[in-house]
């Protein structure tokens, strides 16, 4: 659930009336373009513009011929009220780094979309007053970049908080409605099941507002998943969801259905490589299914090379890569060949195995940080614990530290 949005992503009651009503149009004063087709925005990858060493944009798009950039993350302000910033810091109102990167993009015949929410942070559904106030925050941002899509990012902690999920699925329907033409995705949690609890929470929330956005997305990483395989079948496994929940039939559920997933290691040591990549995007494409992204660009470049598969980074993958490989495959999704003067992937050794710790047993206790082995996987100890199975599970005591 990408967790480094919160340890090193940190940067950087209003009617709806005038601000709700602002369409699409009204943006092209703010230096917009015209739309890209929807194909583009739904394979935009993530980019955080002030935080993590933000890449060139320019440079990316010269080597892979992406167009789309998921601009990342739009929250309340650190210090309270219902306005938008990034990260909590600056002032969407006064910003002009943000622009400046928008403007760059713009004139290289890309476009941006924006990621509101994300992991950690205080969301502006936690925060305004109703729907209606959360949504004119959000047409702030929308008028200001004159954005023709944005990603209602919604997981921990926010999506356990009841009122703050009815806030930000109600802006969201309010946006589509009073901006024409917008494109809009939610991303959530995935697990092995699809999505867990609070995610299907989620989608039962929105199922009762009557709201349909382009596509929901899922995350499947950060859950015990072990590559493309384990990522190919949550994602089956939410489709099934989304049949049960809104009575679609598969096709239509897979039109509605999204990716998204974390380049090289993730937060808790599980990797994936280009080779899954492409697995997963095969699998996305074959189901046509809606939107295929990652996180993150900022991530999309190798490490020094002692720090390949020892550690997460921010900045970083931790797999062997040449810049910008993951991002080819987002470029593949939206139907256009990167240029060929391109590299070719670089093959990605597997982890070095690693040796099983003491095994588990039902009769200890354990407290958080102890490592124990179960069923050929390592597990830390969330909390304390006793007679608790090792499972994969966002919400249980275990932590799967991969195989072993």
């Amino acid at each position: 659930m990408r967790r480094l949005r919160a340890c090193l992503g940190a940067a950087a009651a209003v009617g709806l009336a005038a601000a709700g009503t602002t369409a699409l149009v009204a943006g092209s004063a703010s230096g917009a373009t015209s739309a890209l087709g929807n194909r583009w925005y739904a394979a935009a990858p993530y980019l955080m513009p002030l935080d993590n060493d933000p890449p060139d944009p320019a440079t990316i798009m010269d080597a892979t011929g992406l167009k789309a950039f998921q601009l990342a993350f739009v929250l309340a302000p650190n210090g309270g009220g219902c306005s938008p910033t990034w990260g909590g810091t600056a002032a969407v109102s006064s910003d002009t780094a943000v622009q400046s990167v928008v403007n760059t993009i713009r004139a290289k015949g890309g476009d941006v979309s924006v990621s509101i929410g994300g992991y950690g942070g205080t969301k502006l559904g936690q925060v305004c007053s109703d729907a209606a106030a959360t949504a004119a925050a959000y047409q702030q941002v929308i008028t200001k970049y004159g954005l023709h899509a944005i990603d209602f990012d919604l997981e921990e902690p926010e999506y356990e908080n009841t009122a703050a999920i009815k806030n930000e699925i109600g802006a969201a329907k309010i946006l589509q409605q009073n901006n024409p033409g917008l494109y809009v995705s939610v991303t959530t949690a995935g697990t092995a099941d699809g999505t867990g609890w609070f995610g299907k929470q989620m989608l039962l929330e929105a199922k009762s507002q009557g709201f349909t956005p382009n596509n929901f997305s899922i995350m499947p990483f950060d859950g015990g998943f072990n590559g493309a395989a384990s990522q190919t079948s949550a994602l089956t496994n939410f489709n099934q969801i989304l049949q049960s929940t809104f009575g679609w039939d598969q096709a239509t559920a897979y039109a509605h259905e999204g990716f998204s997933g974390m380049n090289g290691r993730s937060d808790t040591g599980e990797f994936f490589t280009q080779t899954d990549f492409q697995t997963v995007l095969d699998y996305a494409t074959s189901h046509n299914m809606d939107r295929f992204t990652f996180w993150s660009l900022n991530r999309d470049r190798q490490c020094t090379p002692a720090d390949n598969g020892g550690r997460t980074s921010g900045t970083c993958s931790s797999v062997a890569q040449n810049s910008w490989d993951f991002a080819k495959y987002s470029v593949k999704f939206a139907g256009v060949t990167p240029p060929s003067s391109t590299p070719t992937p670089t093959p990605t050794p597997t982890p070095p195995s690693t040796g099983c710790k003491p095994a588990w047993s039902s009769t200890a206790v354990y407290t958080v940080g102890n490592e124990v082995s179960y069923n050929n996987h390592n597990w830390k100890a969330k909390w304390w614990t006793q007679n608790e199975t090792p499972v994969a599970s966002d919400w249980g005591v275990w932590q799967d530290e991969g195989a072993c």
